[in-house]
């Protein structure tokens, strides 16, 4: 069942973004969908650094996937540029690997990902607010969603 809330500042996102960091483990999948500028590259560098990821999280925009270490391998992905693309990128390989990933744009090669995910929308609601929509695809990401929302 999804869950809709609203976030009102970078703040507010930054402390949902560490609390859900707190749930993930190896090989959680997260997909991100939302307009560009809607926040899924900020939602992502808060994620990142609650997970104990140091470096600069940017978005991979040219590179497809960037890797980052720390409690955790941490995979980045920004799959805009695959919209046209038939190519196998060894999917496999990452999703269920030994790290959590964070998927932009995911619907562009909804195809190739696993079954089970958390899908997480971000839209823009003006200034610093945005809507939230969090939407748990298997029983694992139903019990990470109820200790979320405890």
């Amino acid at each position: 069942m999804a869950k809709e809330f609203t976030v009102h500042s970078l703040e507010e996102t930054e402390r949902f973004a560490a609390k859900l960091g707190v749930l993930l483990a190896p090989p959680d999948l997260i997909t991100l969908e939302g307009d560009l500028g809607a926040g899924k590259t900020a939602f992502t560098q808060a994620l990142a650094k609650a997970l104990g990821v140091t470096r600069t999280v940017s978005s991979p925009t040219f590179t497809i996937v960037k890797q980052y270490e720390g409690k955790f391998p941490f995979n980045h992905l920004d799959v805009y540029r695959l919209s046209d693309s038939d190519e196998d990128l060894g999917w496999d390989e990452l999703f269920y690997g030994d790290a959590i990933s964070v998927v932009e744009w995911a619907h562009l090669i909804k195809d190739d990902l696993p079954p089970e995910r958390l899908e997480i929308r971000l839209l823009h609601g003006g200034g610093d607010i945005r809507h939230i929509t969090i939407t748990p695809i298997g029983v694992r990401y139903e019990k990470i969603c109820k200790e979320l929302f405890v």
